[in-house]
């Protein structure tokens, strides 16, 4: 889980699940994740590299200069070269520690920060069923294909945690009758 100078990273979202599916989809951008407490170190490494902004309650705002604050309850950071370009990267903040990940919309969920990733070629990638407890709130239709793409390799143990966690945080959830 380091990503050299900038801390801990990892692959997330739709290239995740594409990863482990080996299911291939259209990507609008490039999905890492880091822990929270890791945005410093990444802000100081992208200086004078790509602009950062923080979405916050549905807003993008600008994050100039090393001091300025970070709103606590930002959720992602979106990334690109200048305010002329398309976004890039959209950097997924997670609550993680270097022991424990524990999830954004429901503190009763949580698991060892060792077991949220899996490794393919050397790069570390979100857990499928951690992803899709990420992306079962929004059920697009890329949420709906990926948790269709990922469905059948699920082995029983995180399908049970997947099940369980969906029952916790989203009771009700359409998934809940396939898992």
């Amino acid at each position: 889980m380091r990503g050299g100078r900038c801390g801990r990273w990892w692959v997330a979202g739709g290239w995740a699940i594409e990863a482990f599916t080996n299911s291939p989809r259209r990507h609008d951008d490039l999905d890492p994740s880091i822990a929270r407490s890791d945005v410093a170190a990444l802000r100081q490494h992208l200086s004078g590299r790509l602009d950062v902004w923080a979405a916050d309650d549905g807003a993008l705002r600008p994050l100039v200069g090393q001091d300025d604050p970070l709103p606590a309850t930002c959720g992602n950071l979106w990334l690109r070269a200048s305010g002329a370009d398309p976004w890039e990267y959209d950097v997924i903040l997670m609550n993680v520690t270097s022991t424990r990940w524990t999830y954004k919309r429901d503190a009763r969920i949580s698991l060892p920060a060792d077991e949220i990733l899996w490794t393919r070629e050397g790069i570390p990638y979100l857990r499928p069923e951690v992803q899709l407890l990420h992306k079962a709130l929004g059920l697009r239709p890329k949420d709906q294909a990926d948790f269709e793409a990922c469905l059948h390799l699920l082995e029983p143990a995180p399908r049970a945690w997947l099940r369980s966690a969906l029952g916790i945080a989203h009771p009700g959830h359409p998934w809940l009758a396939h898992l």
